[in-house]
């Protein structure tokens, strides 16, 4: 198979492999460099004695991924305030299960338990292929992923917001936290909301979880007067990891999104992704 028929049976898969090298690794660049690294390995490899392309694309991104973790972690343990995950800005109908708080919780598992979760709850994978593709036997691969579940359960949404109603509220945060509606805003809120806010050391943020009700509002009663000052650009409202939210362009020319957990109809949490360098591929 020539170099062309090598890139016609990898560019259909590209997207599927994108989304496992994503959720495995939390960036959008990272997640990209491991995908050409596979067809690289694609390309050299004898593909007349691949039966099922998709399983050994598959299994080697995985693979590289889990390469990937190992340093990833360390870069975590060094970050710069609170670390969120590249933001994926979808459409509505496209928005899709696998939401911000539960990759949250995926980074707190080990990589292998992350694999095995990832590879057989989220993308059905059988746990024979699961132990090929990790080196572990099938019965490892069935506790690497309970363990994982259990670790995960709480940051499943208990309270499925049904995705129109979800849509209207984050329209109205966005013109009550721009507008300085403090009333129309305390009233979305939950008592234990919180603030996650990226800026990486890039950009001015919060340098830890804002929590509770009283502080939340506070931050937003300061921010309002800094919106109404400088400005904030609505670019559109999107699902973003799965979350109602929006994207913005803030008084410094850079984009910003904000993402809004949502739970009996009022706001739990607050992912706010200031880090540009996260924000690049938004561009």
């Amino acid at each position: 198979m020539t170099s062309a028929g090598a890139a016609e049976s990898f560019d259909p898969l590209r997207p599927r492999l994108l989304r496992v090298a994503y959720r495995m690794l939390g960036s959008v660049a990272d997640a990209e460099d491991v995908v050409q690294e596979a067809f690289i390995r694609w390309m050299g490899a004898d593909r007349a004695a691949v039966r099922e392309p998709e399983a050994f694309l598959r299994r080697t991104v995985t693979r590289l991924c889990l390469d990937q973790l190992k340093s990833a972690r360390h870069n975590r343990e060094t970050y710069i305030g609170p670390w969120l995950p590249d933001p994926i800005v979808e459409e509505e109908d496209e928005a899709e299960d696998v939401t911000l708080p539960l990759m949250l919780a995926l980074e707190r598992l080990s990589p292998l338990e992350r694999a095995a979760f990832l590879l057989h709850d989220v993308f059905g994978v059988g746990f024979d292929e699961v132990a090929t593709t990790i080196a572990r036997d099938a019965a490892a691969c069935r506790q690497l992923a309970a363990r994982a579940r259990a670790h995960v359960r709480e940051a499943r949404p208990r309270f499925k917001v049904e995705k129109e109603r979800g849509m209207a509220i984050a329209e109205a945060f966005f013109a009550a936290s721009r507008g300085g509606d403090m009333t129309a805003l305390g009233a979305m809120l939950a008592a234990d909301v919180s603030i996650h806010s990226d800026g990486g050391g890039r950009r001015p943020a919060a340098m830890k979880l804002v929590l509770g009700f009283k502080q939340v509002m506070q931050v937003h009663k300061a921010l309002a007067v800094l919106f109404r000052k400088h400005g904030s650009q609505l670019v559109r409202t999107a699902f973003v990891n799965g979350l109602p939210g929006f994207v913005t362009r803030e008084s410094d020319g850079e984009l910003q999104t904000t993402a809004l957990e949502i739970e009996d109809g009022k706001v739990v949490a607050i992912y706010v992704m200031r880090n540009p360098d996260k924000l690049r591929h938004l561009h």
